[in-house]
């Protein structure tokens, strides 16, 4: 079974309807002997909080009866919850068909479900025998959802069990349809009696997949999954993949030796170790996924002994420690570690409540940072500039209590953010992959900004103290294997630690490429004992050509939406440009992604208060590229005292003609707009954003933004054509360090 996975969350002022045109940011899938327990691995592999469909906490439970009906009439990603709300308030399967028209099959099965948890929650935990158990099991109830309803913890239904011998068997997907025998066939779980998987006695690693592609987690990691399973096993390794994204590779049959096709849940993950017990699990590629689960599956191995099956140790967990993974999850050990190692951070603080988090803010000044204390895809985080909107941010985007504490940090106007892939082995010795800068200031979350390797305006003495930085926390959080670290440059040239990440980043894929080395292959080696020194990887690679990624984000699905970039992470894709010099990279950056940049025309010109400082520059290079310049009146003005020829516009609430009217005549090539934020810009400016999307004209949010733009299409003028070199062209054994001319010079 398909199910999709959808992010309008992180597009306020869509509508989450669904039609005709595809909205779905990624899809988990599972087996089953049956439709309802696929149907319950399904949603559970989600991983959007729910372990399964019922025996947990659903909002729609407090809905009233006009607003279900509405659900259930409404197409929209929550209609399956509104769908077992109605049914616990008692509506029958003709009167959810009446108004949904959803197959009367499909509610009948699913009708039985809530039947079932009704039965379960009419039990204590001991009163369910083994056939209940088999019962329940095999029409998809995770443990988790029998504790809910049992009113137990998911380690006593796991117990209880064990003890009565209810295991998981596994079947096979016979790759080859019994026409002759398969040799990669994958697995998923069911409640029967006879298993076919039939595990080895080999040197074998299980590889922890990212799930559901979504926001934040996307492709990149199962391309570190995938090089990982090549290189173990060309390293004599048995490979295991577990994973439950049918788009990826890493799920295609004939990408590691074995795959099971399960949720990735402590139980499910579990329930595999059992039956493989492999050498060593591998929980730093798949993102959070994974990482979310290193702690209590290193707690359950520990538990058990577990043995591992070719009898060469324990089961272990490869590279980096889950404590050391949680040591940089947890604030409060990692500003200890930074602490000791001297390493500076943007001034700030852990909120616990509202009164805490104003104080914070009082204390260093706004405009502050503020985010929940885990977070992936930026989720949740914004940039707040005053007491009100703080207050607002507290109330509506997260919930404040000591369990979810709130982080408020100074935001750096204006600095530059840099990310650094780093590499360690088991020795503690540490290379540098890659430095990569921003070309968006930070504050725009590093999923969604572009950004060049190498650096471009960063000093040597700056970049030093990244390196070293790095360096030290790769060895002090004993890292082994990829670690990836955010830092902020100020204007006045100071050097800030953002955040650290012990694992594979999404920039891995890119570097990966813009250097010349597997980075995710080299990681997968490293955490199975060999040196960097054995793989001849020994020193940063520093690559004379540029490259430039960047983020593609699909505003276009969303209507109603804005555009503009923050430090909620947007972007569904990414692709790259190479040249030898930034402003070709950046042109073929913007080519790939679908922006069209014109060679002339009209630009329209609309800086915010914090922005037109810059004004003056973005002017002068689109005049001296040949633009025409036309700006709402504030922006005017500024020009016009800078001597800069420009035909002032009305705003859209000023009269007509305006800007609208000009782009619905064609009239505009280009669109730089930084927004105010105000209520003003909020209804005038997003007209104006959404407009230039429907139409297809380049609009560009941020000032760097603007002069990386101005830089290609100069490039594009200059050169007239855009030259293409295979990738491999641009690694020349000869450029390469003596150090690194026995490195493996296969491109991934």
């Amino acid at each position: 079974m398909q199910i999709p996975r959808f992010a309008f969350e992180k597009f306020p002022g869509s509508e989450p309807i669904l039609t005709t045109q595809m909205k779905s940011v990624g899809e988990a899938m599972a087996l089953g002997r049956t439709f309802q327990e696929s149907f319950q691995k399904a949603v559970r592999s989600l991983e959007t909080g729910f372990a399964g469909w019922g025996c947990g906490p659903i909002k729609e439970l407090d809905w009233d009866w006009e607003k279900i009906k509405y659900s259930l009439r409404v197409p929209n990603p929550d209609r399956i919850h509104a769908i077992y709300a109605a049914f616990k308030k008692g509506m029958r399967v003709e009167d959810i068909h009446e108004i949904s028209f959803i197959d009367k099959w499909f509610l009948t099965e699913l009708k039985e479900l809530v039947d079932v948890e009704q039965f379960l929650v009419s039990r204590s935990l001991d009163q369910l025998s083994k056939d209940d158990l088999y019962q329940v099991k095999r029409r998809g109830f995770s443990d988790k959802q029998i504790a809910f309803a049992t009113s137990s913890s998911e380690s006593d239904v796991r117990s209880r069990r064990l003890a009565l011998g209810v295991t998981p068997t596994y079947k096979r997907v016979d790759t080859c349809a019994a026409e002759f025998e398969a040799n990669t066939p994958y697995m998923y779980s069911s409640y029967e009696y006879e298993c076919e998987s039939a595990p080895t006695n080999r040197k074998k690693v299980l590889i922890l997949g990212g799930g559901p592609n979504r926001i934040g987690q996307g492709i990149e990691f199962d391309y570190c999954c995938c090089h990982a399973s090549f290189a173990l096993r060309e390293a004599g390794f048995e490979t295991i993949m577990m994973n439950s994204n049918p788009e990826t590779v890493s799920t295609d049959y004939d990408t590691s030796d074995r795959l099971y096709f399960e949720p990735l849940t402590v139980e499910d993950v579990s329930n595999v170790l059992d039956l493989e017990r492999p050498d060593g699990i591998i929980v730093q590629f798949g993102g959070q996924t994974p990482l979310k689960l290193a702690l209590p599956i290193q707690q359950y191995i520990e538990e058990n002994k577990m043995v591992s099956a070719s009898g060469t140790g324990n089961v272990k967990i490869w590279g980096t420690s889950p404590d050391s993974i949680d040591a940089a999850e947890d604030r409060k050990r990692f500003n200890a570690i930074l602490e000791e190692l001297g390493i500076e951070q943007p001034k700030g603080g852990i909120a616990r409540s509202e009164s805490d988090a104003l104080a914070i803010a009082s204390e260093i000044g706004y405009p502050v940072v503020v985010r929940p204390s885990y977070v992936l895809g930026g989720r949740a985080m914004e940039i707040v500039y005053n007491d009100e909107k703080l207050i607002k941010y507290l109330a509506t985007a997260v919930q404040v209590d000591p369990e979810r504490p709130v982080l408020v940090d100074k935001y750096l106007i204006d600095a530059v953010e840099i990310d650094i892939d780093a590499l360690a082995d088991s020795a503690g010795n540490v290379v540098i992959g890659g430095i990569m800068e921003h070309i968006e200031q930070a504050g725009i979350h590093s999923g969604d900004s572009a950004c060049s390797l190498p650096t471009r305006t960063v000093s040597a003495q700056c970049l030093e103290v990244i390196r070293s930085w790095t360096t030290k926390l790769a060895k002090r959080l004993n890292v082994c294997g990829l670690m990836n670290c955010q830092y902020a440059i100020s204007t006045s040239g100071e050097v800030f630690l953002l955040e650290a990440n012990p694992r594979a980043s999404r920039t891995v894929p890119f570097v990966s490429k813009a250097i010349g080395h597997p980075l995710a292959k080299y990681a997968s080696l490293v955490m199975s004992g060999v040196s960097l020194a054995e793989l001849g990887f020994t020193q940063e690679v520093v690559p004379k050509h540029i490259s430039v990624k960047e983020a593609v984000l699909p505003f276009e699905k969303f209507q109603g939406c804005d555009i503009l970039l923050g430090p909620e992470m947007r972007s569904t894709g990414e692709v790259m440009g190479i040249d030898y010099e930034f402003s070709g990279a950046f042109a073929k950056a913007q080519i790939a992604a679908g922006q069209k940049l014109p060679s002339n025309g009209t630009v329209f010109l609309s800086l915010n208060d914090l922005t037109k400082r810059h004004l003056a520059e973005i002017g002068r290079g689109f005049r001296n590229l040949g633009f025409n310049i036309i700006a709402t009146s504030g922006t005017a003005k500024v020009l016009q005292l800078e001597g800069i020829p420009v035909e002032p516009v009305l705003k859209i609430h000023e009269g007509r003609p305006n800007a609208r009217d000009m782009l619905e005549n064609d009239q505009i090539q280009v669109m730089v707009i930084t927004s105010s934020g105000d209520a003003l810009d909020s209804k005038d400016g997003l007209q104006l954003r959404r407009l230039a999307l429907a139409y297809k004209i380049p609009i560009i949010t941020t000032v760097d933004g603007a002069r990386a733009t101005m830089d290609a299409i100069k490039s594009l003028e200059k050169n007239k054509s855009v030259k293409i070199l295979a990738l491999q062209d641009y690694f020349q054994t000869a450029d390469a360090s003596p150090d690194l001319q026995a490195a493996p010079q296969t491109t991934p």
